[in-house]
């Protein structure tokens, strides 16, 4: 059998968003990954393929490095296209070079992808330059502990003093005190260079100690700093008030769960993220497409009867136009009918189709876009609305009451998927829930049926959802919209 190609890949420090475009591409198209407990476990999210985990932690390996290296070449030469999937930067600290040359050995080929590393990375995100002017114009980069099959009288390699230089100690926590203690006693490090420990770096679990050599570890045992974590030593760690930016985003290290559908989530999940928060992705709805479709076939065969169509969701308008498509039509069969949305987010989908909106009411709610038709006269006029199956009957009914002829056509309906115990323990944990519709809440509540977190919904209708259920929201957002509801929730956590 040919051979397989074997991708040794940086996974970054943490932040799903700093592992190389390359390393996310190349992901996508994988046979068999390989990960390690340091590789962010959400790259791997929707991909379909054989997952391995070979992570380590601490003196806990999952697989000795060994049978690490039969397991790569042994999916290799299956004929597989393998990523070996590594924190950080696979020829940093990560063995990667060890792995390289075994598939060397075995002319296997493969393909190294750098990854961003910890070692500068990490101080970054804590608002701690590795050189400055001021400070340091070299670094060092030191393993914090032995190899396993060293000898008992083999140490860390310790650097010598150097005022002008900053000092990176990787996976040297557990060894934290011996390390400060010989620094000072053998090393001429003065007792009181200042010392940063990063944990989780980059992450939103990040958290940051600094003290002074002497000191350090007693500080880290009262704030129970535990690995992964790194040491930074040197001038440039007095900085960090005036520079850390990461952990000072208003909404740093809160776990806030989005519900939205898989494919509409991106947005809400990367404005939390942005802002510092621990954005979990749990939709508690799928779109399942109506399998017959008859009605909607017949309506955009007599397209043109129709004064009105109304959308009330992203999906309609993407499903309405998937159909039309497949009808051998375009949006030029509209080109007569008056369009209405219900949404700034739905009026932005229409566009790509190349329609503006003749209507987008002030709240985007159907109350108010009924508000708008009763300046019209749309009596004996016929109104298309394809919507989802559980959608109110407010919009029909309004119109009807207004004199229109009304063809509300389902073509979607929204499915509960399931979960593992594991992501409903993640959702458990949680500081906040949110909700933007009506489907996301009654679903989130058939799944999860209680929590303690706060709550946020997008709207009016969403929260009297909520209520019926026997919550509370703490956040109503003012503007119905993804924009309006991250504004209100920074608003609470402020």
């Amino acid at each position: 059998m040919k051979k397989g190609v074997v991708y040794l890949v940086g996974a970054g420090p943490g932040d799903p968003d700093l592992i190389s475009v390359k390393g996310k591409e190349i992901l996508k198209y994988a046979d068999c990954i390989i990960y390690d407990h340091l590789a962010e476990k959400s790259l791997l999210e929707g991909l379909n393929c054989e997952m391995i985990y070979v992570g380590k932690e601490g003196s806990n390996h999952t697989l000795k490095q060994d049978e690490i290296n039969e397991l790569i070449e042994s999916k290799a030469l299956e004929g597989k296209t393998v990523v070996r999937l590594k924190g950080g930067d696979p020829f940093i600290f990560g063995r990667g070079g060890e792995e390289a040359e075994i598939l060397s050995d075995k002319e296997i080929p493969f393909i190294i992808i750098p990854g961003v590393s910890s070692f500068y990375s990490a101080p970054a995100y804590a608002g701690i330059p590795l050189t400055h002017r001021d400070f340091s114009n070299a670094f060092e980069v030191i393993s914090g502990h032995r190899r396993s099959d060293s000898d008992d009288g083999e140490d860390v390699n310790f650097p010598d003093y150097n005022p002008e230089k900053t000092f990176v100690f990787l996976m040297g926590m557990m060894n934290l005190h011996h390390i400060c203690r010989t620094l000072i006693e053998e090393k001429n490090f003065p007792p009181d260079t200042p010392v940063g420990i990063i944990s989780w770096g980059t992450r939103a679990e990040q958290r940051v100690v600094t003290s002074t050599l002497s000191k350090i570890h007693e500080a880290v045992n009262k704030e129970k700093l535990t690995p992964p974590a790194i040491i930074i030593i040197g001038g440039v760690v007095s900085l960090r008030e005036k520079l850390r930016w990461f952990d000072s985003q208003p909404l740093f290290g809160k776990k806030i769960v989005v519900t939205r559908t898989r494919n509409q989530s991106s947005k809400l999940l990367k404005a939390l993220s942005s802002l510092g928060a621990k954005a979990i992705e749990f939709p508690t709805i799928e779109i399942k497409k109506t399998e017959d479709m008859s009605l909607l076939r017949s309506s955009l065969s007599n397209i043109e009867k129709y004064n009105w169509v109304i959308f009330t969701s992203q999906n309609a308008i993407n499903i309405f136009f998937e159909e039309l498509f497949v009808f051998g039509k375009d949006s030029r069969a509209l080109k007569d009918t008056k369009i209405a949305v219900i949404g700034r987010a739905s009026g932005d989908e229409l566009k790509k189709y190349g329609l503006i909106p003749d209507i987008i009411p002030e709240k985007f709610v159907a109350e108010s876009l009924l508000e708008e038709f009763e300046g019209r006269n749309i009596s004996n006029q016929n109104i298309l609305i394809p919507c989802s199956a559980d959608a109110r009957m407010t919009l029909k009914e309004g119109l009807i009451r207004m004199g229109a002829e009304v063809d509300r056509i389902h073509i979607y309906n929204s499915a509960k998927p399931s979960y593992d115990n594991d992501t409903l323990k993640k959702i458990k944990d949680a500081d906040m829930i949110t909700f933007t519709s009506s489907s996301t809440v009654s679903n989130f509540f058939s799944i999860c049926p209680e929590t303690n977190a706060a709550i946020a919904s997008i709207g009016p209708v969403t929260t009297d959802t909520i209520i019926s259920h026997g919550f509370k929201p703490g956040i109503t957002a003012e503007e119905y919209t993804i924009e309006g509801l991250v504004e209100a929730i920074v608003r609470f956590y402020s």
